[in-house]
C-alpha cells in the first residue's frame, strides 16, 4: 500500500513526486494547475453521474420488460437482446442495445484450407472480386486480428461448390462468443419527421 505523501504549507508536488516552493512556480504554472484540477474535478463528477444513470437506465428498462411480459404470462430469460421503447407522443427514443464480441477458434484455418483449394481450381474462371474479397476478409488489423464482419460477410456469397459450402459451414462452427457490451443511446424525433437524432452523451460529440 502507497503512503500518501504529505505536503507542507506552501508547497506543491510536481510531476516527479517532488516538494516545489509554491513561490518557485511561476504564476502561469500555477494558473494552468488551478484551471486543470477545477475541469478535471467537473470531468470526475460528471462521469459519477453518467455512471449512475447508466446503471439506473438499465435497470429500469429491464424492470419494465419484465413488467411488459407479465402482462402476457411470458417468461423472458436473461437480459440479452435489443429493445426500443418510444415515448407515448414520438418525441424520444430509447434504446438498449446489446453488442456481442466474435472470435474465432482453429477450424477458422480449415475454412481458409478449402477456400485456398477452391481458388486454385477456380484459377482461370475465378471472379476477380471474389479472390479480393478472400484475401481482404482473411487480412488482419493492426492488433493482428482477424477481422470478424469480413469473415462472415464471405457466407453471404451464392457459390455452389462443395468445399466452399464445407468452408462456410467450417466459419459458422468457429464462431465463439467471448463477451458482450450493453449500451444505452437516446435519440430525439427531429422536428414533425420521422428521423431522430441521438442525444449525444459522449463529450465529443456534443
Amino acid at each position: 500500500m502507497t503512503q500518501q505523501q504529505t505536503i507542507p504549507d506552501g508547497y506543491r508536488v510536481d510531476a516527479q513526486k517532488r516538494l516545489i516552493p509554491e513561490v518557485l512556480i511561476k504564476p502561469i504554472d500555477l494558473e494552468r494547475d488551478t484551471l486543470v484540477l477545477k475541469l478535471a474535478a467537473q470531468a470526475v463528477a460528471i462521469q459519477e453521474v453518467l455512471t449512475q444513470f447508466k446503471a439506473s437506465a438499465f435497470g429500469d428498462i429491464e424492470a419494465f420488460v419484465e413488467l411488459s411480459a407479465e402482462q402476457y404470462g411470458a417468461q423472458i430469460g436473461g437480459k440479452k437482446g435489443n429493445v426500443s421503447l418510444i415515448s407515448f407522443d414520438g418525441r424520444y427514443k430509447i434504446v438498449r442495445a446489446v453488442q456481442e464480441s466474435i472470435a474465432f477458434d482453429e477450424r477458422l484455418q480449415a475454412a481458409r484450407a478449402l477456400i485456398d483449394e477452391c481458388l486454385r481450381d477456380w484459377t482461370t474462371g475465378a471472379r476477380p472480386e471474389v479472390v479480393t474479397l478472400v484475401n481482404d476478409a482473411f487480412r488482419t488489423d493492426q492488433k493482428g486480428d482477424i477481422r470478424t464482419a469480413r469473415v462472415l460477410a464471405l457466407r453471404r456469397l451464392e457459390i455452389t461448390d462443395e468445399r466452399w459450402q464445407r468452408a462456410m459451414q467450417a466459419i459458422g462452427d468457429a464462431c465463439q462468443v467471448i463477451g458482450s457490451k450493453s449500451y444505452i443511446r437516446v435519440y430525439q424525433r427531429v422536428g414533425d419527421t420521422d428521423q431522430y437524432e441521438a442525444i449525444s452523451l459522449d463529450i465529443a460529440g456534443v
